[in-house]
This record gives structure tokens, sequence and C-alpha cells, in this order.
């Protein structure tokens, strides 16, 4: 039966193969940009300078960003001009290769097509060579375990959030969703476009939570910073059915099981911790714990209570 790992031998045999590449996109891109200067507006979000294999297509693609910041041209013979003022023009191949690039290709209309080839074959690039730092790493093993993982998720975290092109969104397609959304308020019989807290003072103000919005809390010590938060928390598990994650700094997982509990049942905290509980008549605090219970069990609440968590563990 064989044995479902990498080898060492493997992983040195991977480090020497020839990353992933695309010489031709990338001479596409540059060509088209030559054809036609203001295609640059059209990638400026997808491609940057350092993201083509070939250190010449950088050096290129960097000074057609200069030259179209300064409003000239970008055509052979301004880019002659601009890599032999910084003594480049040997290094990328001399005019005879930006002559051969102008000519891979007829039309600047794909451009974005062979920008999103080099972009991706950069981020595969990145990929590997984040995989390689982090098994250098683990091989070293000056590190503990948990700091090597805490750097991979850093290094993965950036490489995915460069992979994310920032796209300009033209102001009549905001307005067009803008006026959907009213006329869907509008006609939503009191809807409002946040989630609920179970707040009818609070939600008239803030229209509900936002997706967008990061709340603070804030006041003096003892006021009902914590009971605040966790009473909306309870309203929007348990009535709206929406999942709820904890992350609690101080409290412990029982601290706030407790409070829950309490508010809940409607049972002051203290009588609740101490025990002093009724357990007959009307008033029978055992009856109200177990329907609590029942109704909090089904709501879709998490805690964490770990010690000091990072960000990337939440």
């Amino acid at each position: 039966m064989e044995e479902d790992f990498v080898s060492i031998s493997e992983i040195t045999t991977l480090s020497q193969r020839v990353p992933p590449q695309n010489i031709e996109a990338e001479q596409a891109v540059l060509g088209s940009l030559m054809l036609d200067k203001n295609s640059i507006i059209k990638i400026a979000d997808i491609l940057f300078s350092g993201d083509f294999y070939r250190n010449s297509h950088n050096i290129i693609y960097r000074e057609m960003l200069n030259l179209y910041e300064k409003g000239e041209p970008i055509d052979i013979l301004s880019l002659t001009n601009r890599l032999e003022e910084i003594k480049k023009l040997e290094d990328i191949g001399g005019t005879t290769y930006l002559t051969q690039i102008v000519n891979t290709v007829p039309t600047a209309s794909h451009i974005v097509y062979y920008a999103n080839i080099v972009h991706r074959k950069k981020i595969l690039r990145d990929l590997i060579e984040a995989s390689h730092n982090i098994s250098q790493l683990a091989f070293q093993e000056t590190e503990d375990a948990d700091s090597i993982l805490d750097m991979a998720e850093q290094n993965i975290l950036s490489i995915s959030q460069k992979s994310l092109s920032q796209n300009f969104l033209q102001i009549k397609t905001g307005l067009e969703e803008a006026f959907d959304r009213l006329d869907k308020l509008h006609k939503g019989d009191g809807a409002m476009r946040g989630v609920p807290t179970g707040f009818a003072d609070l939600d008239h103000y803030l229209s509900g939570l936002q997706k967008s919005d990061l709340i603070l809390l804030a006041a003096r010590p003892s006021l009902g910073k914590t009971s605040l938060a966790l009473d909306i928390c309870r309203h929007v598990a348990t009535k709206l059915k929406i999942p709820v994650g904890i992350f609690s700094l101080e409290m412990s997982k029982q601290d706030l099981v407790d409070r829950f509990l309490s508010a809940e049942a409607e049972i002051d905290l203290w009588r609740l911790r101490t025990g002093k509980l009724k357990d007959s008549g009307p008033d029978n605090d055992f009856v109200k714990i177990q329907e609590a219970i029942h109704t909090l069990s089904e709501a879709p609440i998490f805690i964490d209570d770990a010690s000091s968590p990072s960000v990337l563990q939440m």
C-alpha cells in the first residue's frame, strides 16, 4: 500500500521546476499598450509593476506607467528614449525587442484577457514562493508550530487579498441598485436594511445592523455593555435564526451561558449563580430555565473563549 504524502526528494524536485509563466501573454499586454496607451486604464487594477515573470517586461511596464502618468505617448520611440535615459534599453533587448513585442498583437481589444492570464500566473508563483518559505521554516524548527502556522496564514491571506482586483463602479449602476433597494424597502411594510437588534429605538436610528459597519459599544465600566451586546446576539439568534459568533476575551463560556440563560428565562443572574431558585408554584424557576434551555439550544450561537486569540484565528 502506497503512503499518500510528498517526500523530501519530491519537494526538492518541485522547487527546481520552472515557475508558472506565460511569456506570450506578457508580450501581448505590452504590445497592446504600445498600440493604444489608453488601454492601461483597463488593466491598472489587474497588473502592477513586478507581476511579470520576465524582469525585462517588468522594466518596460514600469516605464509605460511612468510615461502615461506624465501624459506622454507610449510607443517605441518614447519607450526607447526613456529606457536609454535610465540605462535599461540594452537590458530589455533593445529597440529590436520592443518592435518584436508590438508586432505580437494586431489589436489592443483583448488586453484584459491577456492581463488576467499574467495576473493568474503571478498568483501561482506567489503561492509557490510562500509554500517554499513555509517549508523552510518548518524544516529549520527554529519557531514553534503555532508561530509558523500563523505566518503561513498571513502569507496566504496577503496573496488572496492581492488577487482581488478593485474594479471601479460606474455611478449609473450604483444608482440603479440603490433605486431597486429603496423600492423594495418601501414595499416591505416596515422592513429595514440591516439586521434588527430587538431594540426599537436603536433600530430606528441605525436601520438595523449593516453588513459594512463596525459598531463599537462604549461606556464606563459596569454600565451594561456586555448585557446589551448579548441581548442583541440573543435576539438575532433566537428570533431571526441568524448565526452569531462570540469571541470572549474576558468571560468564560460558562459565564456567557449563564447570562444568556438569565436573560432568556428572565431570572436574576445572582439567583441563578447562587442556586437560590424557586422550585414550586406559578413562578417555578426551573420551568423557566428548561424553556430557556430549549430555546437557546436551537439558536445558532457559537462561543469562543480562547485566551488572546489572534486576528487570523478569529
